[in-house]
């Protein structure tokens, strides 16, 4: 196997007198789909936000490309080429997809013109380069776009940034059978371009579909890292709900009593 190209090594976090990440160790391999799964309240949600610089740990080592990096905004995750697609996306209704793609970042001309034409070139690019082909405008107003197109821009928006992890939470949560295709198509896409993909999801069918690792919190700690096509449903239901599955992962009891 690849080395990582992003590792937390025993990584704690508290929110005053409540531990909620306990030595947790989580890899990201370049070309390869991370599920990360758990109940709510596992920490997974905090996990991503120690990732993406919004919260800092309290302690443990963070490692990018081999080397040790420190990770205290998410400015510094993005320079590192780490971005995040939130559940809300975060994307205006009232701007179109070129202008939602650049908010904050947007190309100028001698440093004060706006550059349409290189930003729509831009968007145009990487849109094509994900071979998405359900937007005919990149000129539309988000606000005119289905559930599956949104998700899809918010994809290509943290992409566009020539990034090298990208951490999904929850992508295909509130869309139908045929957009959660597109979305998953997309996902799997990005690890084919040599992309670490993180898929933070509630569906298994979906972690079992796309994902090459699945890695399971309980009560703030790893219960399983492991290949895929070594688990199955039954066997991750019971790492999210419980703690171990039969001979893997950490004793429920142990966990409880930490956390």
């Amino acid at each position: 196997m690849t080395d990582p190209l992003l590792e937390l090594r025993s990584v704690n976090k508290s929110f005053g007198p409540v531990q909620v990440l306990h030595d947790v160790d989580f890899r990201v391999y370049p070309g390869q789909v991370t599920a990360l799964v758990g109940d709510n309240g596992a920490g997974k949600s905090t996990l991503v936000k120690t990732i993406a610089g919004i919260y800092r740990a309290d302690s443990g080592d963070f490692a990018f490309d081999g080397k040790p990096v420190t990770i205290h905004s998410p400015k510094e995750a993005a320079d590192l080429g780490i971005e995040v697609v939130y559940q809300d996306l975060a994307l205006c209704d009232n701007l179109d997809i070129v202008q939602n793609m650049f908010l904050g970042r947007e190309a100028t001309s001698g440093g004060v013109v706006l550059d349409e034409l290189t930003m729509e070139e831009r968007a145009r690019t990487t849109l094509a380069s994900l071979s998405v082909r359900t937007v005919k405008s990149v000129r539309q107003s988000v606000a005119s776009l289905s559930g599956g197109q949104r998700q899809t821009v918010a994809i290509a928006k943290a992409v566009l940034w020539n990034s090298r992890v990208v951490l999904l939470d929850e992508p295909t949560a509130a869309l139908g059978v045929a957009q959660t295709r597109q979305v998953l198509d997309l996902v799997r896409r990005l690890a084919d371009a040599g992309l670490g993909v993180v898929l933070i999801s509630h569906n298994m069918v979906d972690v079992l579909e796309v994902s090459d690792r699945i890695t399971a919190l309980y009560l703030g700690r790893v219960a399983a890292d492991l290949p895929a096509k070594e688990s199955n449903l039954s066997q991750i239901v019971e790492l999210i709900t419980a703690g171990r599955s039969g001979d893997i992962g950490i004793p429920a009891a142990t966990a409880a009593e930490s956390a």
